[in-house]
């Protein structure tokens, strides 16, 4: 790993390279920001909606209102995922992965191209591009990302406010093997990194690609050490952590699981087990979407991406209702107040404005 002050004289330097060359391109440009009404700027287009909910429980109406739409904020992509919200920006950032590109939208603009490349650096053409897939803030405010292409986890080497596609390497892999395709990431407050670690993103084309002969959940200490926190099942995918940080929360797709897992000081996990079961709406569901992304909120609410939207759970496992999209859906995340749940769902982008519990 790059020491922190190697890091912090990268960083700076990026930074000031960036900053001239922004403004050297607003001294040729004729427009300025004073020339955009206010009144666009804070005006809510409408956008489109789809989709419906269905509620299980009482609590899940406490939690979306049943008048809450689903509205469509992009469109356009090849397959969205990854969602962050960048607090200090005010603006959400997500991951096209087979485009290999990262996108930024805000109310006031809209979508916008944030990184290019996100996730695959490399010369070699590959098929997709696997980009850039889960995407995290850690406690810093620096973007942490599973480079699905390069097989990495890593931080974005700029500031988000300023990005450029330059990035440090955390973690790339584990005993002398290196990861199969880091897939979703989720950061304590710690600062310990945990991720997933799947082959979805391994290049078909070449056989010898996989050094790891499992798909394992992985933590990353602040100080850069890697642990095994599991092998136990195929194909982990997304990830989280309850609000105390005694709980680790994985959705495996094959087969339809939502794992919990308690979280020792240490950073060892024992106790893990099955606390909701998919398959049978996998069977029964439209788009055939296997469990996938998550999000936790405050009170320990989980918002699971899987068959046909997003599955709403208590933090026992208890399903509590559905935010239904009816397409494949692949993750999500929340707002710095968590009173708007942001979907990453096929080639979309949602919106759902939640209820925000006091």
């Amino acid at each position: 790993m790059t020491t922190p002050l190697r890091f912090s004289l990268l960083r700076s330097c990026f930074a000031l390279l960036l900053t001239l060359a922004f403004l050297h391109c607003g001294n040729t440009s004729p427009e300025k920001e004073s020339d955009t009404p206010a009144e666009t700027l804070n005006s809510s287009p409408s956008y489109p909606t789809l989709g419906y909910l269905v509620a299980l429980d009482p609590l899940f109406n406490e939690i979306v209102s049943p008048e809450t739409k689903i509205e469509v904020i992009a469109s356009g992509h090849t397959w969205t995922e990854g969602p962050v919200w960048i607090s200090y920006e005010k603006c959400l950032v997500f991951s096209d992965v087979p485009r290999n590109i990262a996108y930024k939208w805000t109310e006031a603009k809209g979508e916008e191209e944030y990184l290019n490349p996100s996730g695959y650096t490399g010369e070699k053409p590959r098929g997709g591009g696997k980009g850039s897939n889960g995407l995290a803030m850690d406690n810093e405010g620096n973007l942490i990302l599973c480079q699905s292409g390069d097989r990495v986890i890593s931080r974005l080497a700029t500031s988000a406010d300023l990005p450029a596609p330059f990035f440090e390497t955390i973690a790339d892999q584990y005993e002398g093997e290196k990861f199969n395709s880091p897939n979703d990431v989720v950061v304590d407050k710690k600062g310990n990194i945990y991720f997933t670690d799947p082959n979805y993103g391994l290049d078909k084309d070449d056989p010898d690609a996989k050094e790891m002969d499992y798909e394992g959940v992985f933590r990353v200490n602040p100080k850069g050490e890697v642990t095994l926190i599991t092998k136990s099942w195929p194909t982990p995918n997304g990830i989280g952590i309850s609000p105390d940080g005694k709980t680790l929360y994985v959705a495996n797709s094959v087969p339809s699981k939502l794992i919990a897992l308690d979280l020792q000081e240490d950073g060892s996990a024992t106790n893990e087990r099955v606390i909701f079961d998919a398959t049978s709406l996998w069977e029964k569901s439209i788009a055939k979407q296997r469990p996938d992304g998550m999000a936790i909120n405050q009170d320990g609410i989980i918002f699971m991406t899987g068959p046909d939207g997003v599955l709403v759970f208590s933090p026992e496992g208890k399903h509590l209702g559905s935010i239904k999209t009816d397409k494949k859906t692949s993750n999500c995340t929340f707002n710095e107040d968590e009173s708007v749940l942001y979907v990453t769902c096929d080639d979309l982008v949602l919106r759902v404005k939640l209820q925000i519990q006091l």
